[in-house]
């Protein structure tokens, strides 16, 4: 059964560039409720184990040098079917390949700077959720 919470970041790159309250505003017009959130600036070390399950993959040093490098916003996002209605929202994680509208297509760089991240799962939702707020129940 699909849980109706989801995680959702937005990236170094868009909270640098501005974008932070336009991408919040899609979201809310979307049919989110955000329920919890927070501005946060991840050491490396915090980076690394929240992305610790691409440790092998050859982007991974980037990734957490990317991800520390500004602060980041991380959300609790509250919707049926969110985790799924979400990764729709935000688009393809290049930006090139995103539908028009999408939070990467309007907000994104590249591949590597690409605004923002989406749980993948309803069980990623709770672990990433977890990393960032102190959660008592399954999101």
């Amino acid at each position: 059964m699909a849980t109706n919470r989801t995680l959702t970041i937005i990236k170094p790159d868009a909270v640098s560039a501005g974008n932070t309250g336009n991408i919040i505003n899609d979201i809310i017009k979307a049919g989110f409720k955000i329920v919890a959130m927070k501005l946060v600036h991840l050491t490396a070390e915090e980076a690394g184990k929240f992305y610790e399950v691409h440790k092998e993959r050859p982007f991974y040093k980037d990734l957490v040098s990317f991800m520390s490098s500004g602060p980041i916003v991380p959300m609790i996002l509250e919707k049926e079917n969110a985790v799924a209605d979400f990764r729709k929202l935000i688009g393809a994680t290049n930006p090139a390949n995103a539908e028009e509208g999408t939070i990467r297509k309007k907000y994104a760089t590249n591949v590597e700077k690409n605004a923002i991240h989406g749980s993948d799962s309803d069980e990623n939702a709770n672990i990433e959720s977890r990393f960032f707020f102190a959660v008592t129940e399954e999101v």
